[in-house]
């Protein structure tokens, strides 16, 4: 199987976890209420610790190997001000994307540094995409329910809006593959814009919405979630 055949049923597979995720969340039916809550919240918070792990522990490090330190403020600067203009349209469009978008700000440099990865003979792309599936997985299930709560399309429709952006993988990680392996430092500009829009709106959406009053466990799942990456991590360094 030729290494690009790999890349493309790698970042399918990885991909395939966000519709999966929907799928979950729309399948749910959970008594009390109250755990109902503490489920959903935690399940944020959960999803935006799996994010922040991969801003800290992917996204920057690989994004920062092959940039200066003025391109790596350019990418942050930038990042943070076109994630701000999109936030602001949408909050214009009362439309709350957030989780969706921060999903795929991770997922698409992922499947791009994988592509790259698997150009310059690197073996850790299989444990990689198996983390960006873990990845996915959980931020499919926050997507699905934010588009639920904030539009008018229900059930398996968003499943397959949803199933929609899984050839978004194949496709980054065929150009990462083929037309970025040679330019590490567009891939890393790449990685870098996205961590900063990912964090931006990790803060601006996705914290407030896992915050509940009278609840402490859905911080635990933020904790879990960061957890998440820092195995995945230690598991690709070793």
């Amino acid at each position: 199987m030729s290494e690009l055949v790999q890349v493309l049923l790698l970042t399918t597979m990885a991909g395939a976890a966000i519709p999966i995720g929907g799928a979950i969340a729309m399948v749910e039916r959970i008594s009390p209420q109250w755990l109902k809550e503490e489920l959903r919240h935690s399940v944020i918070a959960f999803g935006g610790g799996v994010l922040i792990s991969a801003v800290a522990l992917v996204l920057v490090p690989d994004g920062v190997k092959a940039l200066s330190l003025g391109w790596i403020v350019a990418a942050f600067v930038a990042g943070a001000l076109a994630f701000w203009g999109l936030e602001t349209l949408l909050a214009r469009s009362q439309s709350s994307i957030a989780q969706l978008v921060a999903m795929l700000s991770d997922f698409i440099p992922e499947a791009i540094a994988l592509g790259a990865a698997f150009a310059h003979g690197e073996s850790t792309g299989a444990l990689l995409a198996v983390l960006i599936a873990l990845q996915n997985l959980p931020e499919g299930f926050n997507a699905f329910r934010e588009l639920r709560v904030s539009g008018n399309v229900r059930g398996g429709k968003l499943v397959l809006m949803l199933a929609a952006c899984v050839p978004l993988g194949p496709l980054a990680g065929w150009i990462g593959y083929h037309h970025l392996a040679e330019y590490p430092s567009v891939v890393g500009f790449i990685m870098l814009f996205a961590a900063s829009g990912i964090l931006y709106l990790t803060f601006q959406d996705l914290a407030p919405q896992s915050r509940s009053e009278s609840q402490r466990a859905p911080a635990i799942g933020a904790v879990f979630g960061f957890l998440l990456g820092v195995i995945g991590q230690v598991l690709l360094d070793g």
